[in-house]
């Protein structure tokens, strides 16, 4: 019957100790939201465009006179 007891008492602090799991804390990780890639609408290039059309304004050496 002792042999009983210890074994039961035993396999219950086993248990407890194997169901308390790790001792050390591992944090949860957080999870990242990442913004999808924009695909470019339809106005995506008149940006570029704008900027390369007032770029070649400027830098043109012409007076408004034809030659």
């Amino acid at each position: 019957m002792i042999r009983l007891v210890r074994a039961v008492f035993a396999f219950a602090i086993a248990g407890t100790a194997s169901y308390a799991g790790s001792i050390a804390y591992v944090a949860p990780e957080a999870s990242i939201i990442e913004e999808p890639a924009m695909m470019g609408g339809s106005g995506a290039w008149l940006i570029p465009l704008v900027i390369v059309a007032v770029l070649a304004l400027a830098l043109s050496n012409s007076n408004g006179t034809p030659t």
